[in-house]
């Protein structure tokens, strides 16, 4: 690696200048260090945010939304009672899926949610699109964890487990910079790599993304499920999150997002939108899941990754009905 300096800072405020000039975050790292270790990353100054309590914890506000710092572990989300137990249940799966229980008690949700593509051309020397390069190698190399959806020139997926959840969720994000805050929906921050932004998120380089507010979601239910290459802690080859509300025995209310298959985490409005007003039974169950990969667009390698969607769409409201 090359040598930074790391500076410590105790407020947002002192942060924010740094960031401007070129300083990178660091939080729990688990991330961040994997990057500069393969040259991904090579920041002359690292800025530690482990002293910024005030990005730290979870708090329920006044009209009942729900406040997770960004500094807050993933251990922490899926052990709060709030959080495990109620509407937010997929939420606590996702961050207990993510990783082992050591990567856990120090990954924090805002990192997992920024955390750059684990592709494995992009984190090799091979020269790539996101990296800058000409092209994307993994479209004609050895692709079969990537993208089921082709959103851009990479095919990398999101990596994150948490991201996926907190969209179906209806999750939003505050961020600050120099020149204030500002509020984001989940979609608008986690956006498919173009030529002129080649990275996985619209965070600049100069915001701090301070939390994440999650709506109040009384009568919700919401599950989290993943395939994985490994029977624990690995990332998805794909997933699904739902959150729904039943009333008088049907669908009232739906939001479906997918991961482990494109550039995003990735919401399926069609698949939701067909079980408003059924009943979760076989039938809509079968339609739903049909539904949420009709529009995919597989690599050669990736056709599988429809089956597991359906498989894993249908396994969850089966779980919910």
């Amino acid at each position: 690696m090359n040598k930074f300096t790391h500076i410590t800072v105790t407020s947002i405020e002192q942060a924010l200048p740094f960031l401007a000039q070129g300083a990178q975050p660091l939080a729990g790292g688990t991330d961040m260090l994997t990057r500069l270790k393969d040259g991904l990353a090579s920041p002359e100054r690292l800025l530690s945010l482990r002293e910024l309590d005030e990005l730290r914890g979870m708090q329920r506000r006044d009209d009942g939304t729900l406040w997770i710092g960004a500094r807050t572990t993933l251990t922490e989300l899926e052990r709060e009672t709030a959080i495990a137990g109620g509407p937010y249940r997929a939420l606590a799966q996702a961050a207990h899926s993510a990783a082992s229980p050591q990567l856990r008690n120090v990954a924090t949700i805002g990192g997992n949610m920024l955390q750059e593509s684990r592709c494995w051309y992009y984190r090799s020397a091979t020269p790539c699109w996101l990296k800058g390069g000409d092209s994307c190698p993994a479209r004609s190399g050895d692709h079969q964890a990537h993208a089921l959806f082709d959103t851009s020139p990479c095919v990398t997926v999101h990596p994150s487990d948490p991201a996926t959840a907190l969209l179906a969720l209806g999750g939003s994000v505050l961020v600050q910079s120099a020149a204030g805050r500002a509020t984001l929906e989940l979609s608008q921050l986690l956006v498919a790599p173009t030529a002129e932004r080649r990275r996985l998120t619209t965070l600049a380089s100069d915001a701090l993304l301070l939390g994440i507010a999650l709506p109040a979601l009384d009568g919700w239910h919401s599950i989290y499920l993943k395939a994985m290459q490994r029977a624990t802690y690995a990332f998805a080859l794909a997933s699904v999150a739902v959150a729904l509300r039943l009333e008088a025995g049907c669908v009232a209310e739906a939001r479906i997002a997918l991961g482990g298959v494109a550039t995003t985490p990735w919401l399926v409005g069609a698949a939701a939108s067909t079980l408003i007003g059924q009943p979760l039974t076989a039938a809509s169950i079968a339609a739903a899941s049909e539904l949420a990969v009709a529009d995919a667009r597989p690599l050669p390698q990736t056709a599988y990754k429809a089956t597991l969607i359906r498989q894993l769409l249908s396994a969850a409201l089966q779980q919910l009905a």
